[in-house]
């Protein structure tokens, strides 16, 4: 924050509110990544530096809370799914303060056979099993409502259709047709509890009413950057339905998500590129974030939006799970302001660098460094990302202040030592000068 802005906020000409977004949106761009690590059980005296990673065999799904913030979920590569308390106690050792988990369930035959790909929080004292549903078929992808006050769970498998599942009932309802491929990724409006999307593997997002009985609602369109209708205002409307056949990517569609206010959609897609989306006019933004998109993979890769309370007006900031690392964008614009990057992952990238450059690596990649999931902690500037070396990394703010003090500490240690190297010089002088002088003689 400025002192001008502070200025203002003294003297009245400025609100709190703007004060809060312009304070929250310097510590968006100022993230980094923090000393905090999380392990499936906490380093020992003896062995302080050993920590074994979250998940054995990587993590693929995180959710936090979005009520409190303190909770978060994962899911991993073996089954395995723990939960961790961030308010909790953590050790410190190493450098880095480690969470054990809360608790934790591993892999078991009668749940899950195949790797966790997705996990959401819905209500949970105890990691154990309330319901169960075969949709037979390999799911990619879930969604919950943050807003409806039906219990149903819009479901991304193999299959060509969206299936629903009610937790109220334990029943499978009904399925929703009209994608040609399996579905990679499904999410709830904000805003109309009855509206979900959904991306499958043909390339388009199409819109559904649950209420409906035929056929989906919308479809988006690559090459509609008008919007095939005027804005309609009926909170329980939406544009009108374009082409069947239109496509919102050439390409796979595995990851979408939603603006807080429910008028943007973000889509995802093997085609690397991340496009915009008017959902009341169905409109391509146009929105253009370059060429580092990189996207080849079913599972789920689904940007994390920064709270809307965090950020100015049209100012809103997106993180991408961008590989080997993350990617922060100005949505709208497409500008990327921020590649974050684990320290331990960059020396191993420039190791393969090298290695590629003497001709010992070609044609490898480091796939343990891939980046598989992200989550924002709610009410705190802080984002927290999944690896499949089996690792969760936490991101904080680290601002030009910190850096400073921690400059200004270090100054003063080396001050320090060398007034300690001055007195101790100064002692052995004095201690020259004191002594009785020993003289030798000829006999």
């Amino acid at each position: 924050m400025s002192t001008q802005q502070l200025h203002d906020r003294a003297s009245g000409t400025t609100t709190h509110d703007a004060v809060k977004r312009a304070t929250a949106s310097c510590l968006l761009y100022a993230l980094h990544p923090s000393t905090v690590n999380f392990s499936q059980y906490l380093p020992s005296v003896d062995e302080p530096d050993v920590r074994p990673p979250a998940h054995a065999s990587g993590v693929n799904a995180l959710a936090i809370d979005r009520f409190e913030g303190r909770y978060m979920l994962s899911g991993g590569a073996d089954s395995s799914i723990a939960m961790w308390d961030l308010e909790s106690q953590a050790r410190s050792a190493g450098g880095y303060k480690t969470y054990g988990p809360l608790s934790a369930v591993k892999r078991t035959a009668e749940q899950h056979r195949l790797g966790i790909t997705q996990v959401k929080i819905y209500s949970s004292e105890t990691l154990t099993p309330s319901a169960s549903f075969n949709l037979d078929s390999v799911v990619y992808n879930i969604a919950l409502s943050p807003i409806a006050t039906h219990l149903l769970v819009a479901c991304a498998t193999q299959s060509p259709h969206v299936r629903l599942i009610d937790l109220h009932s334990g029943a499978s309802t009904h399925s929703l047709a009209g994608h040609t491929g399996a579905i990679l990724s499904t999410a709830w409006s904000p805003t109309r509890e009855h509206i979900v999307a959904s991306g499958a593997t043909d390339g388009s997002v199409r819109f559904w009413d649950i209420r409906r009985g035929t056929g989906e609602l919308a479809v988006l369109d690559l090459e509609d950057s008008t919007g095939v209708a005027s804005r309609l205002s009926t909170a329980s409307s939406t544009f009108s339905c374009n082409p069947s056949q239109a496509q919102a990517h050439k390409g796979p569609v595995n990851g979408l998500v939603w603006t807080d206010d429910g008028r943007h959609i973000i889509s995802c897609g093997h085609d690397n590129r991340i496009r915009v989306w008017n959902t009341d006019t169905g409109a391509n933004t146009l929105a253009n974030f370059g060429p580092t998109i990189r996207n080849s993979s079913l599972a789920p890769c689904i940007p994390v939006l920064a709270p809307v309370e965090y950020v100015e007006a049209e100012k809103d900031v997106l993180f991408y799970p961008n590989e080997h690392d993350i990617l922060g964008y100005e949505m709208f614009e497409g500008k990327l302001f921020r590649r974050l990057r684990r320290p331990e992952q960059q020396k191993r990238a420039h190791d393969i660098v090298a290695a590629t450059a003497a001709g010992k690596a070609k044609g490898k990649r480091n796939i343990k460094d891939r980046v598989t999931a992200l989550a924002w902690r709610a009410h705190d500037v802080e984002l927290y990302s999944a690896h499949a070396d089996g690792s969760i990394a936490a991101w904080k703010p680290r601002t030009e202040e910190d850096d400073e003090l921690d400059e200004e500490e270090e100054l003063g240690r080396g001050q320090e030592d060398g007034k300690k190297r001055k007195r101790s010089v100064l002692d052995d002088i004095y201690a020259g000068l004191m002594k009785k002088p020993i003289t030798f003689s000829g006999l």
